[in-house]
């Protein structure tokens, strides 16, 4: 089957192409662009992107989709539909699933359970540590041979020195990158939101900024000494940010993410005591969030990633100390950056499909994704960032509905998203099929959620 995407307006920052051309897939790859006058061939079905942006597949290098284990949170297959409706071709889970993923059988289920879904690419991040304790080092080999692109303890950060070091080294030798969830649990054990003036006034106690910036500082100078890569996960911090920025500039091989909701709220938004804005990291202070939006627009932030963390309402129910962290994102984050950064005008589309694309494959060496050069994977987000629309929790397609942005409006969002050649979604709000003889709905469409 070949697909044109035709009028669309092409970004692709890894082949500095940012331009009108007409991309033709087939059999699952980007077979040309054809430029306007270029002939089509006469059996391709027909997609009109007129007025919209044509881009590599949207990469998410962080999430949380629950299986195996807590299915009544989110199942792989529900995760995956919240993500392909939000613009993400690929999502990258995190291993404290229940099991954990801590070896490669494990990786293998999740891999299968996506690939029955049918909808999002998944690329499942391995344990650091067997049963993520921090005790002993998890076969990184084996779970890469089963599909694992990176390494880490997510929530639960190694807290022992040594044994971070020797993880580091073991996943050096396999060419894995290490992520961490920056947090010295010495710091910030029992704490609830960000410390501070905010955290004082609503009697809540504090998680102190110095706990990411202390294990961030760690994290950096053990991948110097091995030379391994280390990615922080979800900075939030002025320090960490410092940190890594420091750290590029001596040559040693960091990246860092961060999220929409870091962006974008400060701990002001826990005034209500609205257990949708209790996360971890927290809700940080104004400067916090400044310094954010600083290594955004410098370049030392590499990647936007949702941190989508699912939850059950009734475990967000009960009060803000004893409700579970973590937060929805997958459909909100292409609003979030276009109506914070792109249209604020702190970044343009170009970086805007950096950090959401050409980065995530680059950091975890995605062959083929990442760029829609031909011959690549035909993973495609197609974008109109003018679109005017409203998220509401209640349509989500997540199984969980813990999101702080329901009714918030946006301007900007996703409307097809294309994996592996085959659109898996289209959005309704706007009809971009062309009225072509040739043009058959139900092949182009494919899974319309």
């Amino acid at each position: 089957m070949q697909l044109l995407i035709s009028n669309g307006h092409l970004i692709d920052p890894a082949e500095n192409q940012n331009s009108g051309k007409n991309l033709l897939i087939e059999d699952g790859k980007v077979a040309a662009w054809l430029g306007p006058n270029e002939s089509v061939p006469d059996d391709a079905e027909v997609f009109d992107a007129s007025g919209l942006i044509v881009a590599p597949g949207f990469i998410d290098m962080h999430v949380h989709l629950r299986e195996p284990g807590q299915e009544h949170k989110e199942t792989i297959a529900s995760g995956c539909a919240a993500a392909v409706a939000g613009g993400w071709t690929s999502v990258c889970p995190m291993p404290n699933t229940n099991p954990i993923n801590d070896n490669a059988a494990i990786t293998r289920y999740m891999i299968e359970q996506a690939e029955r879904a049918g909808l999002a690419n998944v690329f499942p991040i391995g344990a650091i540590t067997k049963s993520s304790d921090g005790a002993e080092l998890a076969e990184m080999g084996e779970m890469k041979a089963a599909g694992a692109v990176a390494v880490s303890d997510d929530g639960r950060p190694v807290p022992n020195a040594g044994i971070m070091r020797r993880a580091m080294q073991y996943a050096r030798d396999f060419d894995l990158p290490v992520i961490d969830h920056c947090e010295d649990k010495s710091l910030s054990s029992g704490g609830v939101m960000h410390e501070g003036r905010i955290s004082l006034l609503l009697g809540l106690k504090g998680m102190p900024a110095l706990a990411e910036d202390i294990d961030a500082v760690r994290d950096i100078i053990l991948a110097k000494d091995t030379g391994a890569h280390i990615h922080i996960a979800h900075v939030s911090t002025m320090g960490a940010i410092e940190a890594v920025r420091r750290a590029k500039n001596e040559g040693i091989n960091v990246t860092c993410e961060v999220t929409p909701h870091h962006f974008t709220l400060t701990d002001k938004a826990v005034e209500g005591y609205d257990t949708n804005t209790k996360m971890a990291p927290p809700l940080r202070s104004q400067e916090h969030l400044e310094a954010i939006l600083a290594g955004i627009k410098d370049g030392t932030i590499d990647v936007i990633a949702t941190d989508h963390a699912p939850h059950h309402a009734d475990e967000k129910s009960l009060e803000y100390d004893r409700a579970p962290f973590g937060i929805t994102g997958l459909e909100t984050a292409v609003g979030l950056a276009f109506n914070e950064l792109v249209h604020k005008g702190l970044i343009d589309l170009v970086r805007l499909v950096e950090l959401c694309s050409t980065n995530p494959a680059r950091i975890f060496k995605l062959t083929g994704r990442g760029s829609l050069t031909p011959g690549s994977v035909a993973d495609v987000t197609i974008i109109d960032p003018d679109l005017v629309w409203t998220y509401k929790n209640s349509d989500s397609r997540s199984k969980s509905k813990n999101s702080p942005f329901d009714s918030r409006q946006f301007t900007g969002a996703s409307v097809a998203t294309i994996v592996g050649g085959r659109m898996v979604y289209r959005r309704q709000e706007k009809s971009i099929l062309v009225d072509h003889p040739r043009t058959t709905p139900a092949t182009i469409a494919g899974v319309v959620i």
